[in-house]
């Protein structure tokens, strides 16, 4: 069998929020693990929406999300999710159970800022995101018969204080991301030690060359296999490791562990924007939630202002600053 792991992240924009870079991995039989897996579960999931929900929609997180609908725009990314993750074996009841699972470290790090500190709130959020536990056994069942195992699902979190931090260290955002994505990697690569990887990560902006970051986190036997402006591809092979991985532009729509990753990044960081703007809305009333992105932040911080200086919020913790 081979692992074969899909990487994307949601929130690299934003000046509030979080930054969240998740992973997926799935065991796949060796001489298919290139194989498109919508084509392999095609019985129970699909590339886009289906009539009445009839199969499981698995694509990128901006097809499943309907912003400006609070709780109601989260139920097909929400369904998509929670589904998956229940293939695993995981059934989180509510935020806090699902940061613990995903990203232990975070749970810490939401606790010491307010505005996430509350992390108790019942899953799922939407009121349709229907029965979790059927639509998981029936993409079980399809797993199964084509010999595909279900991993794991792993996140990687910054609030807008560590960003920041990391920015200053680094002086360079594209490299905090990256750091991130190979964190994942790592994670993923120490649930399944000694097994092959096939790791698809979405492009990350522009970059095209990855060699020095892959060969300082994995010393070793590194090859380029490709670096060109629609993908770039390299093998690894250290200390038992081996691994090929690739940044591909559009990764979202050719691979379906991408697709889910970005499902799971984006619902991760809405779940922190909730329990952001419940808590700021229960200091101000007036105050309109917000998504975090340029131009409704600013509108925020200014609507905001009054409020934040009152509670005297050092603007490192809230805003980032690229």
């Amino acid at each position: 069998m081979a692992v074969v792991v899909g990487i994307d992240e949601a929130g690299y924009g934003p000046m509030l929020g979080p930054l969240v870079v998740s992973g997926t991995a799935f065991r796949v039989p060796d001489d298919q693990a290139r194989e498109c897996l919508w084509t392999r579960l095609r019985r129970t999931c699909s590339r886009k929406p289906t009539p009445r929900g009839r199969k499981l929609a698995i694509a990128d997180s901006k097809i499943l999300y309907k912003p400006g609908l609070g709780p109601n725009g989260l139920s097909l990314l929400e369904r998509a999710f929670l589904v998956m993750l229940a293939t695993t074996g995981v059934r989180p009841r509510f935020f806090s159970e699902l940061l613990e699972y995903l990203a232990p470290h975070a749970l810490k790090a939401a606790g010491s800022q307010p505005w996430y500190a509350e992390t108790g709130f019942a899953l799922p959020l939407a009121p349709d995101t229907g029965d979790v536990g059927t639509r998981a056994n029936a993409v079980l069942r399809d797993c199964r018969e084509g010999g595909i195992v279900p991993v794991a699902l792993v996140s990687e979190t910054l609030l807008e204080d560590e960003f920041n931090r990391r920015l200053r260290a680094t002086r360079n955002k594209a490299v905090v991301l990256l750091g991130q994505v190979l964190r994942v990697v790592e994670r993923i690569r120490l649930l399944v030690p000694g097994e092959s990887l096939l790791v698809h990560v979405d492009r990350l902006g522009g970059r095209v060359h990855y060699r020095e970051w892959i060969g300082l986190s994995w010393p070793g036997n590194l090859s380029v296999l490709e670096e060109a402006p629609e993908s770039s591809r390299y093998s690894v092979t250290c200390d038992g490791l081996s691994m090929e991985i690739d940044f591909t532009v559009g990764g979202e729509n050719k691979h379906l562990p991408i697709a889910l990753a970005s499902i799971a990044s984006k619902y991760v960081r809405e779940l922190y924007m909730y329990a952001f703007n419940t808590y700021w809305s229960s200091k101000k009333e007036s105050l309109r939630p917000t998504a975090g992105y340029f131009n409704d932040a600013l509108r925020w911080i200014a609507d905001a202002a009054e409020l934040l200086e009152r509670a005297g919020v050092d603007r490192a913790s809230l805003v980032r600053e690229r």
